[in-house]
Parts: structure tokens; C-alpha cells; sequence
């Protein structure tokens, strides 16, 4: 069996910023729901290193190459980048939200 290589994962700031903010606003209801949302998100996330081509296209992303895809997770939508050896993280929003193509 080819073993496939593992994927760096990086955050640009504005999703870590995003991700802070939801999850200060799910910690004001609930500590133990954002520490849950946390956990979910980043195990998910942490996922991505061994098979990031798992999760669909991003449709929201103008000119696609395939390299953009995402993942829902509870009601959030985590958009990523696929490079050479790396996954780049470039925003997370609630799917609540009005959809942005960028």
C-alpha cells in the first residue's frame, strides 16, 4: 500500500480571528457547547492531513482550479486551500450567512 504524506495545517489570521469569534459568541450561551464546537472543528480540520480532496469544491470560490474546498461542520462552513504539502485555512462563516464568493 503507497503511503500518502501527511499535509501541514495553517490558519491565515482572519480565520483564526473568525474562529475565536464563534466561538466567544457560542461561550456566552454555553461553555460546554463551545468547547464541544471547538473540539469538533478542530478534530475535523486536523482531518484534513491525511485525505483533504474528501470534502466538495468550493462552489463560492470564482475560478476554482480545485484546489478551494470546504467543509460544513454544524452550521458552519470552514473554506480551505489544498497546496503542494500544505492545507491553508482561509475563513470560516456561519452558513446562516449570506453566501460571499471570493
Amino acid at each position: 500500500m503507497v503511503e500518502r504524506p501527511e499535509y501541514e495545517i495553517l490558519w491565515n489570521a482572519p480565520s483564526k480571528r473568525q474562529l475565536r469569534n464563534i466561538y466567544n459568541y457560542i461561550q456566552e450561551q454555553s461553555t460546554q457547547n463551545a468547547n464541544s464546537f471547538l473540539d469538533k472543528i478542530l478534530d475535523t480540520i486536523d482531518g484534513l492531513r491525511i485525505n483533504p480532496e474528501r470534502y466538495g469544491l468550493d462552489k463560492y470560490k470564482r475560478n476554482n482550479d480545485g484546489s478551494y474546498r470546504y467543509i460544513e461542520i454544524y452550521r458552519y462552513r470552514v473554506a480551505y486551500r489544498i497546496y503542494k504539502n500544505e492545507i491553508r485555512i482561509l475563513r470560516i462563516r456561519s452558513t446562516d450567512q449570506e453566501p460571499l464568493e471570493y
